[in-house]
């Protein structure tokens, strides 16, 4: 069971909008609804049709009856045939379904049957007695003087139908309510589980990558519950991945600042102790070589010791230009680096160096500008040590792109390019170097170019932010 980290929700809504359950509750008794709709229709229509077939044969039957009492008294030729046939009449009562009426030969209603007694006082709504009852004519029979008029009168049917459809109406709006309470629960009992995968989803939400799923009886639910597990494994795999990337370019970094601080306390050291005891060495010996001009043999010596102290001074001006970070400089990094880059093709002037640095004066940090030296360096070194090659060629510009300024070096040579253990076995020089523009967050690329040798590409973010 995952912890709960989401807000208790509502028993039919959530901030205000119905649930998934119930709003399927509703779909499912709306739908049901609509059925129970279209059968009320189909039972008006054969209600109607049932009422009109019952009074039509009603009136039918008291028109008949009527014929043959109206045909007894004339046939019997009395002075009293109308007072006979009115008193039967009047002793019939009440027709059903008809209401009769006795009219005599000036027009004047002499006899109207009474009320009727089923339901007395009870009639349908008006609106549902103009839907339900069918239209009936009136029936005339004459009777010598006398005019019968019979009115069929389906009041009473209309309102037996009007209670049945309120029962059945009571009774749909039960089954209905039964139907949609039943189908909540028993949707909450079937998809309860996905009240549990949202807490799951919202825990990792907010980071937390230990929360997994339990194994679910419904097999959709549970392929759902064993895809977000496989999710959650992957996730948290993959910030253990990130944390431990971090630590080691934090680690990484660490040991390249305290890299840096020895070789700037190693260039102070040498700069201070080991470059004044020369000087002074150097001193001594010009003094040596005033003084003993006639004597060759101390002369020529003292010469030497002057020539191996200037070679001296100058392989500690070499270092010193490898240890110091070129930033210090205030010429800006392309004069910068190609100082540096006249001093290494004094050392080795066999190899041809063909150097392309950007005009702009680009003034940049002490990180980045070491991060530029130590890759030429590192770089240049591989070739002299490794690559066997008579040329190197080594461009450094800054492009403008959408996504900010960036510095672009190339280095490439025409030697015997990398061979597949080279790939395999990565020295300390290129691990630091990949872990500078890693800690930079640019790109670094080592590949064999097409017409042999090595082409060195790296690209580090960059501002520019002086131009001559």
């Amino acid at each position: 069971m995952p912890p709960s980290c989401a807000a208790s929700e509502s028993r039919f809504a959530v901030g205000g909008r119905l649930t998934l359950h119930t709003r399927i509750s509703l779909l499912l008794t709306a739908v049901v609804a609509s059925a129970i709709l279209a059968l009320g229709v189909l039972w008006l229509h054969a209600t109607r049709d049932s009422i009109d077939e019952e009074i039509t044969a009603g009136t039918r039957v008291c028109e008949q009856w009527l014929h043959v009492l109206v045909g007894e008294e004339l046939a019997a030729q009395s002075a009293f045939a109308d007072e006979r046939l009115l008193a039967n009449i009047k002793a019939a009562g009440r027709i059903r379904a008809n209401g009769l009426e006795v009219v005599d030969a000036a027009g004047r209603r002499i006899y109207l049957s009474p009320q009727p007694t089923y339901k007395a006082g009870s009639f349908s709504p008006a609106w549902f007695a103009r839907v339900i009852e069918p239209k009936f004519a009136r029936r005339r029979i004459q009777a010598g003087s006398l005019t019968l008029i019979l009115t069929p009168d389906p009041s009473r049917s209309s309102l037996d139908a009007w209670d049945n459809l309120f029962v059945m109406t009571a009774w749909a709006f039960t089954l209905l309510t039964a139907l949609f309470l039943a189908a909540r629960w028993a949707l909450n009992r079937a998809l309860h589980p996905l009240a549990q995968i949202k807490a799951a989803l919202e825990c990792t939400g907010q980071g937390r990558f230990d929360t997994r799923l339990p194994v679910y009886a419904s097999g959709d639910l549970n392929r759902l519950a064993t895809a977000f597990n496989g999710m959650a494994d992957r996730l948290n795999e993959a910030v253990n991945e990130n944390v431990r990337l971090d630590s080691e370019r934090e680690l990484s970094r660490l040991l390249q600042e305290r890299l840096e601080a020895e070789r700037r306390s190693i260039a102070q050291e040498l700069h201070d102790e080991l470059a004044q005891g020369i000087t002074a060495v150097r001193a001594l010996a010009g003094a040596i070589v005033q003084r003993t001009t006639e004597q060759p043999a101390l002369h020529g010596h003292a010469q030497s010791i002057i020539a191996v102290t200037n070679q001296i001074q100058e392989g500690i001006r070499h270092i010193l230009l490898r240890l110091r970070p070129l930033a210090s400089d205030s010429t800006g990094l392309s004069q910068a680096l190609q100082r540096y880059l006249n001093l290494w093709q004094q050392h080795y002037p066999a190899l041809a160096l063909q150097v392309d640095l950007c005009s702009e004066t680009i003034e940049v940090s002490d990180e980045l500008a070491l991060t530029v030296l130590r890759i030429i360096q590192e770089g240049l070194t591989n070739v002299v040590r490794h690559a066997a090659a008579a040329q190197v060629q080594l461009t450094l510009h800054f492009q403008q792109h959408l996504d900010g300024g960036w510095l672009e070096l190339t280095l490439a040579d025409n030697g015997r390019g990398l061979s597949r253990e080279s790939g395999k076995h990565t020295g300390f020089g290129l691990t630091g170097m990949r872990e500078r523009v890693a800690a930079l967050q640019g790109e670094l690329s080592i590949v064999n170019a097409d017409g042999g040798g090595v082409c060195l590409r790296a690209r580090l973010p960059a501002r520019q932010t002086q131009t001559q």
